[in-house]
C-alpha cells in the first residue's frame, strides 16, 4: 500500500505535489483575512493573533528538517498524509478555541506540523530525485508556481467564504477541502523502497554535519531568514495596514494578495528556468535587492489602489522565486539523497525570519501604532540578503573522489 514497484514519473510527481502545494500554501496565504474578525470576536489585540501566526511559522520551521528526514527515509506519501490530517486539525482548532493561550499553542503546533509535511521541504526530495539533473531547477520552478497558483485562486475564495458563512465556518470548509484533496494526491507519491544510489553512503548525521560546516550552505541559511521575514510580514499584515492607511475597501487587500499569487506563478517558473542557465546565486541576490527597492517605493509613494496593485504585482514576481533557486543550489552542492532534510534545515531559518516578521509587526504596531519601523527593517534586511548571497559557491561537493549528484 505504501510502496510502489517503480518510481513515479516526473509528470505525476509535479501534478500531485502541485495540488498539495496549491492547498498548503494557498490556505495559509489567506490567514491575514482572519486577523480582524477573530480579534474582534474574542476581544484580542492584533498581537495575540500575530503571535499565533508567528508560532505557526516558527514550528513549521522546527518540524521541517524532521519532516524532511522522514520523507527521505519513509517516502513523501506518508509524510503528506500526516500533514493533511494535522492541517485539518489546525483549521478546526482555530475555529473553535477561544482561549488565547490555547489558540496560539494549538494552532501553532497543528498548522506548523501540517505545513512542514505538505509544503516545499517535504516534497522537494521526491521532485529532486525524479527530475533529471538538467530539468531539476525547472521542476522546482513548477512546484513554486503551483503554490503561487494556490495563493492566487484561494485569496478571493477565502475572503468570500468569510463573508458568506462567517469566519468559523470558513475554517470548517477549508479543513474538509484540505483532507478531501491532499489525501488522494499523497498516494501518487509512492516510491520504491530503494531510490537513492548517488555516491558514497552517507548517514543523516554525516549529511547534517557536512552542511553545517559548508560556508555556502550557511550563507543560504542567512539569506532565507530575510525571505521569511519579508513575506510573512506582508502576507499577514498588509490587509490591516491598508485599512489603517484609509484604504477601507476590503476588495483592494483581496486583489493585492491575489495579484501576489498570480505574478508569483510567473516569477517562480521563470526563476527556475533561468536557474538552469545562469548562476543561481546572482539571481538570488538580484531578487533580494529588487525587493528592497520595491518596498522602498511602496512606502514612499502616495498610497492608492493603483500603487497597492503595482506593489503586489512587483512583489509577486519576487515572492517565491527564491525557492527553486535555493533548492537548486542545495541539490547541486549536496546531491538529492538527503534533499528534503537539507531543504528543511534551510527553511528553518526562513521560518525564524517569518516568526519575527509577523510577531514584530503586531508587537510594534501595538507599541507604536504604526508599521513604519517594520517596513524599514524589511528594506535593510533585503539589502543585507542581496550581499550575503553573492559569494555562494555552487560547485558540487566531492566525496570519496565522486561529485555529489
Amino acid at each position: 500500500m505504501f510502496l510502489a514497484t517503480r518510481a513515479p514519473s516526473l509528470k505525476t510527481v509535479l501534478l500531485a505535489t502541485g495540488v498539495v502545494l496549491t492547498l498548503a500554501m494557498g490556505v495559509r496565504h489567506g490567514f491575514g483575512f482572519w486577523m480582524q474578525p477573530i480579534s474582534q470576536a474574542n476581544g484580542w489585540t492584533r498581537e495575540t493573533y500575530s503571535l499565533a501566526m508567528a508560532l505557526q511559522n516558527l514550528l513549521w520551521g522546527v518540524f521541517g528538517p524532521f519532516a524532511g528526514m522522514a520523507a527521505d527515509r519513509f517516502g513523501a506519501m506518508r509524510v503528506v498524509l500526516v500533514g493533511a490530517l494535522a492541517y485539518m486539525a489546525g483549521l478546526v482548532w482555530m475555529a473553535l478555541v477561544t482561549d488565547p493561550t490555547l489558540f496560539v499553542i494549538g494552532s501553532g503546533v497543528f498548522i506548523g506540523l501540517g505545513l512542514a509535511c505538505t509544503a516545499f521541504g517535504a516534497v522537494s526530495g521526491i521532485i529532486g530525485r525524479t527530475a533529471p539533473v538538467d530539468k531539476r531547477s525547472w521542476a522546482f520552478g513548477i512546484s513554486g508556481a503551483a503554490s503561487s497558483f494556490g495563493q492566487f485562486v484561494l485569496m478571493p475564495v477565502e475572503q468570500q467564504l468569510i463573508s458568506a458563512v462567517g469566519w468559523q465556518h470558513a475554517f470548517f470548509v477549508l479543513a474538509a477541502v484540505v483532507v478531501a484533496l491532499m489525501v488522494p494526491m499523497a498516494f501518487f507519491l509512492r516510491e520504491p523502497a530503494t531510490v537513492h544510489d548517488d555516491g558514497p553512503r552517507q548517514s543523516i548525521g554525516e549529511a547534517f554535519g557536512e552542511a553545517t560546516r559548508n560556508r555556502s550552505f550557511l550563507l543560504l541559511v542567512a539569506g532565507y531568514f530575510v525571505c521569511g521575514f519579508q513575506l510573512v510580514f506582508i502576507g499577514v499584515h498588509l490587509p490591516a495596514y491598508l485599512k489603517d492607511q484609509g484604504v477601507i475597501d476590503p476588495s483592494v487587500a483581496v486583489m493585492a494578495l491575489a495579484l501576489i499569487g498570480l505574478f508569483n506563478i510567473v516569477g517562480s517558473y521563470h526563476a527556475g528556468k533561468l536557474g538552469g542557465r545562469l548562476p543561481k546565486r546572482y539571481l538570488l541576490s538580484g531578487i533580494y535587492f529588487l525587493r528592497a527597492l520595491v518596498i522602498t517605493a511602496f512606502v514612499l509613494l502616495p498610497l492608492s489602489p493603483l500603487t497597492v496593485y503595482l506593489f503586489a504585482a512587483a512583489m509577486g514576481v519576487l515572492w517565491l522565486s527564491t525557492v527553486p533557486l535555493t533548492n537548486g543550489i542545495i541539490a547541486g552542492i549536496f546531491g538529492v539523497k538527503h534533499m528534503s532534510m537539507l531543504a528543511g534545515m534551510v527553511f528553518f531559518s526562513h521560518q525564524v525570519g517569518s516568526f519575527l516578521g509577523v510577531w514584530l509587526g503586531g508587537y510594534l504596531y501595538t507599541l507604536l501604532g504604526s508599521y513604519d519601523l517594520v517596513w524599514g527593517i524589511s528594506i535593510v534586511l533585503g539589502v543585507v540578503a542581496g550581499l550575503v548571497n553573492l559569494p555562494i559557491n555552487e560547485r558540487p561537493l566531492v566525496r570519496g573522489g565522486l561529485a555529489a549528484a
